[in-house]
């Protein structure tokens, strides 16, 4: 049965931001980050569509564990690494790559019996003051790890940029000359790049590359939008009208009566709300497209339902098309007017709404 709201995903799409990648990166091997259901996509259809990559990032074994349910042997990596010695016993069954980003996980892994050996992903905090090894940690986390008979020889040496979407910051320049200085001479593969230091930090690139929101044909800059970096969007989120009927002048739509209006309109009611992943915080004036052409949002999003000015647009009925992102509405564009990222809009597409593989 076909849903109201629907998250439409272009496994095509999906595929040509991939080679996107590599042409961008062409020395380097893909590691496509499908973590939090591929970024609201989902997670097994993005992983099967992205089937060329040279592996899948995970955050946490749940996930890695899925795309090993739905028969996917490709090389999975686990970006938190495990938690626990039990957690640590599946991983290395099921030939997960850990990153191991602290001592206790380096305990762990001195303390596991086991024949199977783990590849590791030693974690370096470069700047960004998140997970990983402190720089002046480095050297006595990789002469532990690469003394643990069960544990792959020369793992990969990994850092995560925390300012790669702003060109001028000088804050990538710094991390980068700190990952080069800890690790020269350090045997082993290197991953730097997230999706935004893949197209503007090319000294990032490296052995292996971390794609995730490029993957999905969306900017990881904060301004302009996927389709001018030549990327393709791969989710369109659309609905339907619900009802139509006039508002007279001076009177106000929805919840507070935030908006008013100024002459007698012809409103939609859409089937999407907050309850659906569209964001509360969308203001009046934002737009979606009707039937193909863009109208603005008037009033508060609630929780089941939207209201949008058609006034201006040809006869609008119950049942015609509404698309809330894709196509001629980037989310990047919704996520600016709504005063979010568009990670969050993507992420954030509720269980309810359907999703359409084409």
């Amino acid at each position: 049965m076909k849903t109201l709201i629907r998250a439409i995903v272009d496994t095509a799409a999906l595929r040509q931001n991939l080679a996107r990648v590599r042409a961008t990166a062409p020395a380097s091997r893909v590691m496509a980050v499908i973590k939090a259901n591929a970024y609201g996509h989902g997670l097994v259809p993005a992983a099967r569509a992205l089937a060329e990559t040279d592996g899948y990032a995970v955050a946490r074994l749940d996930e890695g564990l899925a795309l090993r349910a739905a028969g996917l042997t490709n090389r999975i990596l686990l970006l938190e690494g495990v938690f626990s010695p039990d957690q640590l016993a599946i991983a290395a069954q099921q030939r997960f790559d850990l990153m191991v980003h602290s001592f206790e996980q380096l305990q762990m892994l001195e303390g596991r019996g086991g024949s199977e050996t783990v590849s590791a992903w030693l974690k370096v905090d470069s700047g960004m003051n998140r997970l990983g090894f402190r720089i002046e940690q480095f050297a006595e986390a990789h002469q532990r790890l690469t003394r643990i008979a069960n544990v792959a020889p020369d793992p990969t040496l990994v850092t995560h940029l925390a300012n790669a979407d702003d060109r001028r910051d000088p804050k990538t320049v710094e991390q980068l000359s700190a990952f080069g200085a800890t690790t020269a001479g350090t045997p082993g593969a290197r991953s730097i790049a997230n999706s935004a230091a893949v197209l503007a930090w090319p000294e990032s690139r490296a052995d292996w590359v971390r794609p995730g929101l490029l993957l999905y044909g969306v900017s990881p800059f904060p301004s302009g939008n996927g389709a001018d970096l030549g990327l393709h969007p791969a989710m369109t989120l659309q609905t339907e009208v619900i009802a139509v009927k006039i508002v007279k002048s001076g009177e106000t739509v929805g919840y507070g009566g935030s908006w008013r209006a100024e002459r007698d309109t012809r409103m939609a009611v859409v089937a999407a709300g907050y309850g659906d992943g569209y964001p509360r915080s969308t203001p009046s004036g934002a737009p979606v497209l009707v039937n193909g052409r863009r109208a603005p949002l008037i009033g508060r999003v609630s929780m089941d339902m939207v209201t949008v000015d058609v006034t201006d647009l040809p006869a609008v009925g119950t049942g015609d098309p509404v698309v809330l992102w894709g196509g001629g509405v980037p989310v990047e564009e919704v996520a600016r007017r709504a005063g979010t990222i568009p990670y969050e809009l993507i992420c954030g597409v509720s269980q309810r709404v359907q999703h359409e593989m084409r």
